[in-house]
């Protein structure tokens, strides 16, 4: 009854079902690695988003690479805005996803060092964004700036070209060691994006908080894949049994056939 699985086309689809169901299990452990890992990153971003900002220069320093634990802190710092030498970064999106600039101030702390600030989005006065855009001036004189810490951009992490030539005062990433040379001053690891004071009038747009990860996605493929391994063998069971079906009807089709054939003489 068995014998046709030893033909090639069942022996194709056995190899083919084993293969399937180790590939699969693995499949659902690697969703669920990601679910785990997108699950700490979005408790971690909770949790620097959460926490009460501290003195800036406890977390970077000039040369310091901000890391992905200090990534998102809050932060505070003393000083003031030097807006004489702010640039602007270039084709940066706000959240309806117009193109326009990110204003990079340069802020002054009290022991002479700069952090810079991102003050937040304004839009691009023309199409062609070769002319340095107004800007509404920040707060004047010495004031207490708070942020969430970011670090440096590049082009790896980002995927964003840094073009050489720009128009005056743009820049494509935010980059504390090239800004550290542009402004001959300490500047500290990394970036602030802003989010105290308010900005005044309705631009810049200050940042809007990051996203988390959609870990729950992961979790559901997970058990999906986990699923389709357990329905492969089913799925084999199903195949069989069908077959074995189809050859006795087409036996006892061959049988009845032979058995009128004497009648028919």
């Amino acid at each position: 009854m068995y014998r046709f699985l030893l033909t090639r086309q069942w022996v194709i689809i056995t190899l083919v079902a084993l293969l399937l169901i180790p590939t699969m299990i693995r499949l659902g452990i690697w969703q669920m690695h990601r679910y785990e890992e997108r699950s700490a990153r979005n408790q971690l971003v909770s949790d620097a988003l959460g926490a009460k900002p501290v003195p800036v220069e406890k977390l970077t320093s000039p040369g310091h690479a901000v890391t992905t634990d200090e990534r998102y802190h809050n932060v505070s710092a003393v000083g003031h805005f030097d807006t004489d030498r702010e640039v602007v970064v270039r084709r940066r999106v706000n959240a309806d996803e117009e193109v326009g600039f990110h204003v990079l101030t340069p802020f002054v702390l009290t022991d002479g060092k700069v952090l810079l600030v991102n003050r937040g989005w304004i839009p691009a006065d023309g199409p062609s964004q070769t002319a340095f855009p107004k800007i509404p001036a920040p707060p004047s004189g010495r004031i207490t700036v708070t942020g969430r810490l970011m670090p440096d951009e590049t082009t790896e992490a980002s995927g964003i070209k840094d073009l050489k030539g720009l128009p005056d005062r743009q820049i494509m990433l935010i980059n504390s060691e090239q800004e550290a040379r542009r402004l001959d001053a300490q500047v500290l690891g990394g970036y602030i994006a802003q989010t105290t004071p308010a900005p005044k009038g309705d631009t810049p747009e200050l940042l809007g908080k990051p996203g988390s990860e959609n870990a729950p996605l992961n979790y559901a493929y997970a058990i999906q894949w986990w699923l389709f391994a357990a329905g492969v063998p089913l799925g084999w069971v199903v195949l069989v049994r069908r077959e074995i079906r189809d050859r006795a009807e087409a036996e006892e089709k061959e049988s009845a056939a032979e058995a009128e054939e004497p009648a028919a003489v």
